[in-house]
């Protein structure tokens, strides 16, 4: 398929502020013009300079889905499952300072490496319990 790309990934929560404020904060997600859907509330999200989109859905209270690891029927809320779990993969330049500000917000981390040694990981979760990796580029 010519021209396919990534446009946004979403996310649904309970509080779409405090998630929104989460990746803001760690990885510098700006806000953007969301539409008003009327029934729910959305905020939309940018990493500045890219296309890549985060849409944060206000949480239906009527589905009978796990909202993530910490409300599914076993929580997992051990980081290092999540190498062979559901999880979204950021990539940094700055890897060691990037893991330096998780460890100063208190972040539950686990770290790996590729089995090459060149590219550093680290597994953790956001608020709502959706795993989270950030891998350093190969030329950092």
């Amino acid at each position: 398929m010519a021209g396919v790309c990534l446009n946004h990934i979403s996310r649904e929560s309970n509080d779409i502020n405090r998630l929104a404020k989460f990746y803001q904060e760690i990885f510098g997600f700006e806000e953007v013009e969301s539409p008003k859907f009327g029934e729910f509330k959305v905020v939309w999200l940018r990493v500045p300079s890219s296309s890549l989109y985060l849409h944060l859905i206000e949480r239906n209270p009527s589905n009978n889905l796990p909202e993530g690891p910490w409300s599914a029927t076993s929580p997992v809320k051990d980081p290092s499952h999540l190498p062979r779990g559901h999880h979204l993969c950021f990539s940094v330049s700055n890897f060691q300072s990037f893991l330096q500000t998780l460890k100063d917000k208190g972040i539950e981390t686990f770290e790996k490496s590729l089995p090459n040694g060149k590219i550093k990981q680290v597994f953790f979760f956001d608020p709502d319990g959706n795993g989270l990796e950030v891998a350093s580029k190969e030329d950092s």
